[in-house]
């Protein structure tokens, strides 16, 4: 919790006023309790010649008794003590025997100084003090006005910045993006030879790709190879709740990349500010169009010779501003495409480079099965490779710990202390072997990897299929194929158990999209090859209010049942069908908890890729 500053000041001045309290004190308060009598006691005891020495001090009187304890008293001001003893009854004689001397008190000057101080001056200082901190805060608050509309932007690759440095070696894959970049390094590092020919390079430069492809790090690699500062920053750090920040914002960096040139503006997640104009609230006055608009007006005002490159990344290139992307702004679009198997073999292999791995680790079979991951997801699995050993007190990262952790990434951790009851475990067990049947007996379906009723994330077991080579074009079949795997798992519980679970509920979400997907996006139904997806709309935010009319939604409702109830026909005859071979399967599952690839199709029959004929 952050504490004011103006308590921190004044509970350090309460502090100080206790320690001098404290200080005080100490030198001040006596640390014995003396024993005090008075002269008629005085003379009391030297009649009674008990009183050895008595030590005469201003009016203070110290008296040193026979058995050396010691006792104090005071007497009247100018006068003498042995009179005053006399006068009180003391015996003369008595008197002559004790010793009685006086001694001169010489004042300390801590005695008048010391008090002085703490109550005089200290108090004026720890005032002074305290007045100095609020006008010092004062100043700060002024000055922090002024720095509110900086931009906030990380630099990298200027001097004074010690930070890693990245190349194209470091980014795997993206070999198209890295060429068409090349241009754009080669321009900042010979700007002459270009500008000698009457080129124009482009200004802006949009990167495209899903999350995690490596938008950023090309963008820094960009900045590495040509060796210039790199200011990146965030799209959604220009708006503020106040109207004029962002666009001052975005001034002071241009400014600041122009000084630096030549030099690279980096601006992440540009649709944070990047949005068709004119659906805000504000309409026109709207704090992030306002945003915008000046960076359109900072882009058309940079000259041939300035040197400055923009480059922005964001995953929904669908939703920018159409003023973006025309000539002479964000006119060059990169579209970065997730890595194939070669490309993440390759990423596996930059972010092991510093791990301690065993002799036997095999990076083909570990991309082979990572189909469909980003960079950032290859980089998390060998993070979770590593951490599996680490937990495991292991020396080295085994090629099990890489195909555990994939497995992690795509399901999360195992849930050990889910433990399934007998029945619950039989009904996981014939659902997921109900998935993997269906799959093996269809065209058009991907192979099983695994099945597991081992609970992972919200599963309560899975069935594990991953393509044996890159898909980038899929068929109506092989959609259909898949509707029915998914609903492989209902059709089990309902041949066997005589009716279905909640554990189906995700399955049917997934088919049931799926089959929207079919009829609306992809025009795969007897409507014809028509798209009753409206996103634009969806993307302007204008309600949710549907291209076509109530006649033709009742007919995509209409398709989309048939689709899903023709999958759910075709699952329940496989499974009745080959019933022995779901009891099989779910009986090993139930036995072993996990079957693999090799396992499954020896149980089932393929040879060659093919299902035996029964």
């Amino acid at each position: 919790m952050k504490i004011n500053p103006l308590v921190k000041n004044f509970i350090l001045v309460i502090v100080i006023l206790l320690i001098a309290g404290g200080v005080f004190s100490v030198l001040y308060l006596p640390s014995e309790k003396t024993n005090q009598i008075s002269l008629s006691q005085l003379v009391t005891d030297i009649n009674a010649e008990k009183v050895k020495k008595i030590t005469v001090s201003g009016d203070s009187v110290a008296v040193t008794y026979t058995n050396d304890k010691t006792a104090d008293s005071m007497k009247e001001s100018n006068s003498v003590l042995s009179d005053t003893l006399v006068g009180l009854g003391a015996d003369k004689a008595k008197l002559q025997k004790v010793e009685i001397s006086a001694s001169i008190q010489q004042e300390s000057v801590w005695s008048w100084l010391l008090p002085a101080l703490l109550y005089g001056i200290l108090p004026l200082l720890l005032i002074g003090f305290f007045l100095w901190t609020m006008t010092k805060q004062a100043r700060g608050g002024a000055a922090q006005v002024f720095d509110f509309t900086r931009a906030k932007a990380k630099i990298f690759g200027a001097e004074g910045h010690s930070k890693e440095k990245i190349t194209f070696k470091d980014v795997a894959g993206l070999k198209e993006a890295k060429e068409e970049l090349m241009e754009i390094v080669d321009f900042l590092k010979f700007p002459k030879k270009y500008l000698a020919m009457g080129a124009k390079i482009p200004r802006g430069v949009l990167l495209l790709g899903q999350a995690g492809v490596g938008k950023t790090l090309l963008a820094r690699a960009v900045a590495g190879e040509a060796n210039v500062p790199f200011f990146s920053i965030s799209g959604s750090e220009f708006v503020e709740m106040f109207v004029g920040v962002g666009s001052a914002r975005v001034r002071d960096l241009f400014a600041m990349a122009k000084k630096a040139s030549p030099s690279i503006i980096f601006i992440d997640e540009l649709d944070a500010i990047g949005r068709h104009r004119g659906i805000g609230m504000g309409g026109g006055h709207d704090e992030r169009e306002q945003t915008l608009n000046m960076i359109l007006v900072e882009m058309d005002g940079f000259e041939k010779e300035t040197g400055v490159i923009v480059m922005a990344a964001t995953n929904r290139g669908d939703i920018l501003d159409a003023a973006l992307l025309r000539p002479g702004r964000f006119d060059r679009k990169i579209t970065l495409d997730p890595p194939d198997v070669h490309d993440r073999e390759a990423i596996l292999r930059i972010h092991s480079k510093e791990k301690p791995l065993a002799e036997n680790i095999n990076f083909k079979e570990i991309a082979e099965r990572t189909p469909g991951f980003s960079g950032a997801d290859l980089a998390n699995v060998a993070n979770e490779a590593a951490l599996l050993a680490a937990r495991e007190n292991k020396t080295h990262i085994f090629q099990q710990d890489f195909l555990e952790a994939i497995e992690k990434v795509l399901l999360g951790p195992e849930r050990k202390s889910h433990i399934l009851s007998k029945k619950e475990k039989e009904i996981v067990a014939y659902h997921e072997a109900g998935h993997a049947l269906v799959s093996a007996s269809q065209p058009g379906t991907e192979p099983v990897r695994k099945i597991s009723i081992i609970s992972r994330g919200m599963a309560g077991g899975y069935t594990l299929q991953l393509p044996s080579e890159e898909n980038k074009l899929r068929t109506k079949t092989q959609f259909l194929a898949e509707i029915a795997t998914l609903l492989g798992g209902m059709a089990a519980e309902r041949l066997i158990f005589g009716e279905m679970t909640t554990g189906a509920s995700n399955d049917l979400e997934k088919a049931s999209h799926l089959a929207r997907r079919i009829v609306k996006d992809w025009g795969m139904s007897s409507l014809g090859p028509i798209s009753f997806d409206d996103k634009e709309n969806i993307m302007m935010g204008v309600g949710t209010e549907n291209n076509y009319s109530e006649a033709v939604a009742e007919k995509i409702d209409k398709e989309i049942e048939e689709l899903i109830r023709s999958a759910e026909k075709k699952a329940a005859e496989i499974v009745a069908k080959r019933k022995d071979l779901l009891t099989k399967i779910a009986k090993t599952l139930i036995e072993k908890e996990t079957i693999e690839r090799e396992e499954f199709e020896k149980i089932i029959g393929i040879k060659n890729g093919k299902t035996a004929k029964k």
